[in-house]
């Protein structure tokens, strides 16, 4: 295994109060002292939250740190900034889009599954 693939240890999440409590209940918490890898979540709060709020968490753990393995973003929360996880090509971190309490999951939006689809010609 690579240098820089032994580094990738830490799920992140950019998801509402509800999926963020559950995922840190289930301890993929991460908080630390070291500059720029504060906290590996991002907790979206309705009219607080800001767009640009979540493209920067977005481009922070996808392309600034070098220790998350995979990114859980709601996708309703993915779908407003779509065109970054659309164009996003790296192999990791690796993007999942995840439902929430509210959201259920569509998989047509599914940048992910739309790339997979059209690897294998469907």
């Amino acid at each position: 295994m690579s240098e820089s693939m032994s580094k990738r240890k830490l799920l992140a999440a950019i998801a509402d109060e509800d999926t963020v409590t559950g995922l840190l209940l289930a301890g993929i918490g991460q908080i630390s002292n070291e500059p720029g890898k504060e906290t590996n979540f991002l907790t979206v709060i309705p009219g607080k939250t800001t767009v640009e709020h979540i493209e920067d968490a977005f481009t922070e753990f996808t392309s600034t740190r070098d220790d998350i393995a995979i990114l859980l973003i709601n996708q309703h929360l993915a779908d407003l900034i779509r065109y970054k996880v659309d164009n996003y090509t790296n192999a990791f971190p690796a993007i999942l889009e995840i439902p929430s309490k509210d959201h259920p999951y569509d998989p047509e939006k599914d940048s992910i599954l739309k790339k997979v689809r059209r690897l294998f010609g469907e």
